[in-house]
């Protein structure tokens, strides 16, 4: 690392990484290791062949890349298939409609990613589109004689565009709103839903179903092929789309579900009377019926997700879901259409759920504490795929009748068959409003109730992300119980599955309630003997790194080392600098200079930044330069302040990260860090 204007900051390059790597038994979870695991993704089913088709991406930390391949389990095989191996990865797997071949994106005909074919054993591949543009996703019409295909398209002017006899100038123009997303600048170019003929594995003649329109579909950044859908004749295709642009698209979360007849090639919007967010169709095996997630408030994004069904004959939509205290994801259709099966967050985990369409009765089907991420129909089960803090994703079968899980893939067996495990426990701790939360409190292998452990409160992101079974490959339970730290894990103030109000409360509360539940949470736990009290810590990313920051300045010297990731640090510059307005505006009340709101003054009277006078502990800041939701130079002011008030200080930056760390190499550098900072405030 080297100073440059009196600021510290550490690169990526591997001769730093070897600083501060822990001290751990071969025996435990490391860096490294969560990188050896395989990562289990899009199980898909075929009723023609009894098969379920899924992808493992494994990562090389050398070459600093990941690589994709798919895997095909037959209904009774004990072991799975290894059936791709191209050379880059392999995306989108799926079943040709009639099960005799599996289907997926790769680049290995050029440097286009395009559609190929296989047999089941992955023999034969061959490549049957050859379009233009790469393939971002694509499905089969249920009769297998079209297909459509997902492109992005460049319908807009670049400034080289607007001024040939300037190819060289490097520049970018802005006359509106939403210019970045996420992590990447507006490109002139839109997500467009084509449809090809396709007939003796040859897949042509693409037509732009948005042809001409300015909008996405899949929505950018995070919408998949989830977000569109074939009618079982093969004649409509339901779409999500928010046909907005610039102000318009970044102050409101107005997505609609639009339906494409292929015969006239005209197009209706089925979502119009309601204002908040609708995604994700799914048709009835009959085609009679849509379902799909709806939200009732224009721009809230973490509104309840509610369970609409459109009746294409009636035209009218009913919402199954008013007496569900609960949002609903991952419809699934049963085969004869009578029972619509879901995914919903209840109580710090993630279940599968079943709708009765003719009483509207709702029954949970699993249990545990774990969480299911995705599911799909095989035969008389569901399948599915599931994780917990302890254990990464794999495959399960789902018992219907009575919830019985079995497990169907063992992908990182060999490697975790030595490897300790952490412990999870259930706390139910008392709010200073006198309500239970959830809490999870982690232990680390080998937990000895007579030792004193140093101790972390984690402090979630979103803010409305349950601290669920989640298995993380940066923020990992696992790997913290691994370096001897207890994990305190509240499920505080505005995090789903525990009722909309629960949720709903953190907005316009920043610095308020859900601050009291973690130092709640932290307390309670400070009174076991087993709590090192004089050597806590907290941490967190995102709203988790606002929540750092804040507690930095209202600790009352609880913590002896904070540690804060891609967190908000000054409000009124984070409202000007973000993408996303319709988040600011819901969550903060709407813009600073709203002086007549007592609702807006009080969520910016709450930024940390006007507390830094009352920062006195060590603090670690860690942000990725390519974050346009919470722009790095959050993190650098934040930084900046801990030195210039001769507080101790890190500030751990990432060039080529965006809100997450993705690459191996910053991975596993983030995890020595994060333990190096730690341990030299914490440890003893």
């Amino acid at each position: 690392m080297y100073k440059k204007r009196g600021i510290t900051i550490i690169f990526m390059a591997l001769a730093s990484m070897v600083l501060g790597q822990p001290t751990q038994s071969p025996d435990r979870y490391t860096p490294e290791l969560l990188w050896k695991l395989g990562r289990v993704s899009e199980a898909v089913t075929s009723e023609a062949n009894n098969s379920i088709l899924y992808g493992v991406t494994w990562y090389d930390l050398v070459a600093n890349k990941g690589n994709r391949d798919l895997y095909l389990l037959k209904k009774n095989a004990t072991e799975p298939v290894k059936v791709t191996s191209f050379k880059g990865s392999e995306q989108n797997g799926i079943f040709t409609p009639d099960g005799k071949k599996i289907a997926f994106l790769s680049a290995e005909g050029g440097e286009t990613m395009q559609i190929w074919e296989a047999n089941l054993d992955g023999s034969n591949p061959v490549q049957i589109s050859h379009f233009e543009n790469d393939v971002q996703g694509f499905s089969y019409s249920p009769a297998g004689n079209k297909l459509l295909a997902v492109m992005r398209i460049k319908l807009d002017k670049t400034v080289n565009d607007m001024y040939s006899d300037l190819p060289k100038a490097n520049a970018r123009l802005q006359d509106d709103l939403m210019y970045r997303h996420w992590d990447s600048w507006r490109d002139f170019s839109y997500n467009h839903i084509f449809v090809a003929d396709y007939a003796n594995g040859k897949a042509t003649h693409p037509v732009d179903i948005m042809d001409g329109e300015h909008f996405d579909s899949p929505m950018m950044p995070m919408g998949g092929m989830e977000q569109i859908a074939w009618s079982p004749d093969g004649k409509s295709i339901a779409y999500t789309c928010k046909k907005l642009s610039g102000q318009d698209y970044a102050v409101s979360t107005n997505s609609e579900i639009y339906l494409y007849d292929l015969q006239t090639q005209k197009t209706s919007n089925i979502s119009k009377p309601n204002p908040g967010y609708d995604q994700n169709p799914v048709f009835s095996p009959d085609g009679k019926r849509i379902a799909w997630q709806s939200m009732a408030r224009n721009g809230y994004e973490a509104d309840k997700n509610r369970i609409f069904v459109y009746d294409l004959a009636t035209q009218k939509v009913k919402d199954y879901s008013e007496n569900f205290d609960q949002s609903a994801n991952s419809f699934l259709w049963s085969k004869d259409g009578k029972y619509l099966y879901f995914i919903s967050g209840i109580k710090g985990t993630e279940h599968i759920f079943g709708l009765d369409l003719a009483t509207t009765k709702i029954r949970q089907i699993t249990t545990g504490d774990c969480d299911y991420t995705a599911i799909s129909l095989l035969g008389d089960q569901i399948i599915a795929t599931r994780m917990s803090m302890l254990d990464p994703i794999e495959i399960y079968s789902i018992d219907i009748a009575n919830g019985k899980a079995t497990q169907l893939t063992f992908t990182n067996k060999e490697i975790l068959k030595s490897v300790k495990s952490a412990k999870v426990e259930k706390r139910w701790v008392t709010t200073t409003d006198n309500k239970q939360m959830l809490t999870w409190v982690i232990l680390p292998p080998d937990f000895d109730p007579n030792k004193k452990y140093a101790t972390l409160l984690f402090c979630e992101g979103g803010p409305q992300t349950t601290v669920s079974q989640f298995f993380s490959y940066r923020w990992n339970f696992q790997i913290m119980a691994a370096n001897d730290y207890i994990v305190v894990a509240p499920n505080r103030r505005g995090l789903p599955s525990f009722g909309q109000e629960w949720c709903d409360q953190i907005s316009g509360d920043y610095g308020g309630q859900n601050m009291k539940d973690y130092l709640s949470a932290i307390d309670d736990m400070a009174k076991e003997p087993y709590v090192d009290k004089d050597h806590l810590g907290a941490v967190g990313a995102s709203y988790g790194g606002f929540s750092v920051f804040w507690l930095a300045g209202h600790h009352e010297k609880r913590f002896k080392a904070f540690l804060a990731h891609c967190g908000m640090f000054n409000l009124e510059d984070q409202y000007l600098t973000t993408e996303e307005m319709f988040f600011v505006n819901w969550d903060l009340g709407g813009p600073y200079w709203d002086k007549k709101s007592p609702a807006v003054q009080h969520s910016y009277a709450n930024s940390p930044h006007l507390f830094v006078d009352k920062w006195d502990t060590p603090i670690m800041v860690i942000h990725g330069e390519n974050d346009f939701r919470i722009p790095y130079t959050q993190g650098m002011a934040a930084y900046n302040a801990a030195k210039l008030r001769g507080i101790p200080a890190r500030f751990l930056t990432f060039p080529d990260e965006n809100h997450w760390v993705l690459k191996p190499q910053n991975g596993v550098l983030w995890q020595r860090e994060y333990f190096r900072w730690l341990d030299q405030w914490l440890k003893k």
